[in-house]
């Protein structure tokens, strides 16, 4: 059975198993503002799905 000279360090096996990536953040045209918001977030004038939420 083949075993290991040396033992991995933890830093050498969290790189070897991370799926960590980075990614774009979803951005969509809210005509309702007529200006551009993320996907699923309040605007920064206060409005979601087309309604206003926060005064």
């Amino acid at each position: 059975m083949a075993v290991p000279a040396r033992k991995t360090s933890k830093a050498k096996k969290r790189l070897r198993r991370t799926h960590q990536k980075v990614t774009k953040p979803e951005i969509a045209y809210d005509e309702t503002i007529g200006d551009y918001r993320r996907s699923h977030r309040v605007s920064l004038k206060g409005y979601y799905k087309g309604k206003k939420v926060i005064e």
